[in-house]
């Protein structure tokens, strides 16, 4: 682990970044795993059901991803104050929280699965079939939501390495339990939330271990500091400013999607496509956002403007270049990639016609998404919520203008359109961040 205060190099953004970049790479390779071996049970019923499942799941833990984000910021200023009883505080606060909510869940588990059902019916089998996964799955949501604040805090003190053995750890073992479970005992859709579950809570155990540090001294069990109330309402300040820029942000991608679906079952179809060129950016490019959170947030916690600046200016190199590179990469193999995903030769030729949007997208939103990284480093949540609120605005009228006029071509236009005003919303804040410090 490095020093707070060692200089800030090319190596030490590269050390943050690279274990995020390979974590990531690990997330859609349990997803195949999963589908693949449910689907060897000869039946469409079990692999809707674990589909239907995983997302919603996926979209309950999705509303505390602002505790990775916000626990990221808060403990590298804390770290680069070098305020250790703070740092330890914070990583208590988050694993409580994520606790709490995670059994809150369990309690009122009835009522969430009926929601869900409600908003997306299925026939009886799959429903039957989502329900056992769902009650068995649940029982991991403390540890799932409480891994946030982990991740977060092992960002927050450079020690990236320790998430990409949580990664790993937590998806090989899900994926060999899934082969013995579904494939070897014939558990069926159960053995693959059995799989899940053990992976879930065994994850928090090693996450627990790689904290070590934070649990060395009595910090952690600080209980005055810990409940502190004006540290509380800081916290609770700084993750509900996240939670609103991103499900702000979440719709504004489900906006162009309902868009999209009213251009015809083809253009749907190939902008889904092209939308996974953008996950492969986000998966790619957050190691670098990353390294913005670590750096900025501990420069900013020593109140040394010019390691702010300079954390900023070295992170957004390698972002903007590994943006560059990705831009090529969809450019040149995009149509081999698109024949990957899509066998229908409509949409096929459909996604080549709109591939270069995909190629462009890297470029033109790569300073919103290192502004995002800067601006949870240094919890200037506030602004950042509020360049959220300007730019999708912009984004709507932009939506109403060009899809009239253009089509699908002005449905992607106006998500370029959203990327840019973030860039410029959050670029024209910078200059007032950089003046508070010191």
């Amino acid at each position: 682990m490095e020093d707070a205060a060692a200089p800030i190099t090319h190596r030490r953004v590269l050390k943050i970044a690279a274990p995020i970049v390979l974590s990531n790479a690990t997330v859609p390779i349990l997803g195949a795993v999963d589908t693949g071996v449910v689907g060897q049970m000869g039946q469409a019923a079990p692999i809707g059901a674990v589909g239907m499942g995983a997302v919603i799941l996926a979209s309950i833990y999705w509303i505390f991803g602002f505790l990775r984000m916000g626990t990221t910021g808060l403990a590298a200023q804390a770290r680069g104050a070098g305020d250790t009883a703070e740092t330890g505080a914070l990583l208590m606060r988050g694993l409580l929280l994520g606790g709490v909510a995670g059994f809150f869940f369990i309690i009122i588990q009835v009522w969430v699965f009926l929601g869900a059902f409600a908003l997306s019916p299925a026939s009886p089998e799959v429903e039957i079939l989502t329900r056992d996964y769902l009650q068995i799955r649940i029982w991991g949501a403390p540890a799932t939501i409480a891994l946030y604040a982990i991740t977060g805090w092992l960002i927050a003190i450079e020690r990236t390495r320790g998430v990409f053995l949580l990664q790993v750890w937590m998806n090989g073992l899900n994926i060999l339990l899934d082969l013995w479970f579904v494939l070897g005992l014939g558990w069926g859709v159960e053995g693959v939330a059995v799989a899940t579950l053990i992976a879930e809570w065994t994850g928090l155990a090693l996450g627990l271990w790689l904290c070590g540090d934070a649990f060395g001294g009595n910090q952690w069990r600080d209980w005055p500091r810990i409940f502190d109330a004006s540290r509380l309402r800081r916290m609770m300040q700084v993750n509900g400013d996240i939670m609103v820029r991103s499900v702000l942000l979440t719709g504004a991608f489900t906006t162009f999607l309902f868009v999209g679906s009213d251009l015809g079952d083809v253009n749907l179809a190939a902008n889904q496509v092209l939308l996974q060129f953008l996950e492969i950016t986000a998966f790619a490019l957050d190691g670098f956002a990353f390294s913005a959170e670590a750096l900025v947030g501990g420069a900013v916690g020593a109140g040394d403007r010019a390691r702010v600046r300079q954390a900023s200016m070295m992170a957004s190199q390698w972002g903007l270049g590994g943006a560059v590179v990705l831009g090529l990469v969809f450019f040149l193999a995009g149509p081999a990639l698109i024949d990957l995903m899509a066998t229908s030769p409509e949409v096929r030729e459909t996604g080549r016609e709109f591939l270069f949007w995909a190629a462009l997208a890297p470029i033109i939103g790569v300073a919103s998404w290192m502004f995002d990284g800067i601006y949870i480093g240094a919890t200037w949540t506030r602004e950042m919520r509020n360049a959220m609120i300007q730019s999708v605005s912009v984004y709507v009228i932009a939506l109403a203008i060009l899809v009239p006029a253009f089509g699908n071509h002005g449905l992607w236009a106006a998500l370029m359109v959203l990327n840019i005003v973030r860039g410029v919303t959050l670029g024209w804040r910078y200059p007032r961040l950089e003046a508070q410090i010191g």
